[in-house]
């Protein structure tokens, strides 16, 4: 029985196409097709609490499942596949209620209504699909994928049974007056993997006399890096584009991870402590990122002038910057040092860090996308992407603490490299120790125990 055999008014047909889209099968109830219309409820029905068990039930895996680009394909899959059904079934039901054919204003009316719905379902539906193939290209593009299949340990384990992983974020910055990168922030981040109570130890891009490691680099510089030739100084933020450039000081190795590879040697050797991993964010595509998410907003102490001319200035003073200004922040030494831009640029990528909420993020979403494949490398394989999502979520619940190998603590001219070490398993050591005496359940921390922050430029 169709609506034209019910004679479905206008009224009752706008009432019924928009009831079987908020819930399955009641215009075909309407239209007396029980069996079809109690069907279309239970499929319903069955969706929803589908829906909302995924939502509750496995809410804390759902960003591990986001940056997992198999699931991702799959949640595109089914979402689109929803949205057909969705379409379909409201199509059907105006089929069913829709006015006579000689009641034209009617027809014009639920036909109106009816587009409008099937618009409001799948529109959101494309964004999401959208988002979901912008989230699987950036995965693909930045994360390699694993090269050796995943033993039964570390699929209980992904970290193999270490207690702290470490991370080498670097800040690359290029300038059309200097061909190459030079890495001028330098920072490694040691994570306990049960607590996420994690140091960071920042070296100052202009180390001198650092010892490359063992192999080719060092038997070309036996007394410690020298750079280039005369017009180079030979300081740490070399070593990447050095190792770019002549390629047999990392025999093996193909270009674009020869830096990667030797900075990571030479700082583990430097500081004692295995690098695992690293993530290099170049300066210029930040800027793009901060703008992508309409600027960033940090607190500025003192004036800052940037530009070799003394081109222009950020007053002091809580203002959001745009990516250009961000950058300046972030690179100039204009009546500054090297140690204030370092304590800069931690202020900036933590601001980053803050404001990017998900609202930001969703609302620029593809020019974030685009901006991120441009700015980040990193050699983290996508198989470790869930396990470093979780751990990330520690991360944020736990204790963080700073250590700057910068002077009077190092003279960088003419490093202790034993002092050094000492300082990093001193410093693990009192971050493990604090961490056990503490334990999930203990009071309060003590003043002691609270985040150090080495930086004096930003509140």
């Amino acid at each position: 029985m169709t609506g034209e055999d019910r004679r479905f008014g206008p009224g009752a047909s706008i009432a019924l196409t928009l009831a079987s889209t908020l819930l399955w099968g009641v215009a075909h109830l309407a239209a007396e097709r029980r069996k079809t219309g109690l069907a279309l409820m239970a499929a319903y029905v069955l969706m929803l609490a589908g829906v909302l068990t995924v939502f509750t039930a496995f809410s804390a895996n759902l960003l591990s499942l986001a940056v997992q680009p198999r699931w991702l394909t799959w949640l595109t899959v089914a979402l689109v596949a929803v949205a057909l059904a969705w379409t379909g079934v409201i199509i059907w039901s105006f089929l069913l209620v829709r006015p006579a054919r000689s009641d034209t204003v009617g027809r014009f009316l639920t036909t109106t209504l009816t587009v409008a719905l099937c618009a409001l379902v799948l529109a959101p539906t494309a964004y999401a699909t959208r988002l979901a193939y912008l989230s699987r290209d950036v995965v693909n593009t930045l994360f390699p994928r694993g090269t050796t299949a995943t033993t039964p340990v570390m699929a209980q384990d992904p970290w193999n049974g270490a207690e702290r992983v470490n991370f080498l974020l670097l800040g690359g910055d290029s300038a059309p007056s200097r061909p190459g990168v030079r890495t001028d922030s330098m920072t490694v981040a040691s994570v306990d993997v049960a607590t996420g109570a994690t140091v960071l130890f920042g070296l100052p891009r202009n180390l001198q006399q650092v010892q490359l490691p063992a192999g080719p680099a060092r038997d070309r510089f036996p007394y410690g890096f020298t750079g280039a030739g005369p017009d180079t100084p030979g300081l740490l933020n070399e070593v990447f584009q050095y190792a770019e450039d002549h390629p047999e000081v990392v025999p093996g190795v193909q270009k674009g991870q020869r830096g990667p590879a030797l900075i990571k040697k030479t700082i583990a050797d430097i500081l004692g402590i295995p690098v695992d991993y690293y993530a290099m964010v170049d300066m210029k595509g930040f800027a793009e990122m901060v703008d992508a998410m309409g600027g960033v907003q940090v607190t500025i102490k003192d004036p800052i002038v940037y530009g070799r001319y003394r081109e222009g200035l950020l007053p002091a003073g809580t203002r959001k910057l745009s990516g250009q200004e961000a950058l300046w922040y972030g690179r100039s030494r204009t009546d500054s040092d090297d140690y204030v831009r370092m304590g800069r640029q931690k202020c900036l990528l933590n601001a980053v860090a803050k404001q990017a909420d998900p609202m930001t993020v969703l609302n620029s979403f593809e020019r974030l996308a685009a901006a991120t494949k441009r700015a980040i490398s990193t050699d983290l394989p996508q198989d470790l992407l869930p396990a470093v999502v979780d751990l990330a979520q520690k991360v944020k619940g736990a204790k963080i603490r700073s250590l700057n190998f910068v002077p009077p603590l190092v003279n960088t001219a003419d490093p202790d490299w034993y002092a050094i070490r000492r300082e990093v398993d001193d410093a693990l050591e009192e971050r493990s120790a604090s961490t056990k005496t503490s334990g999930p359940h203990s009071p309060s921390p003590t003043p002691t125990d609270a985040p150090v922050n080495l930086d004096a430029t930003c509140a």
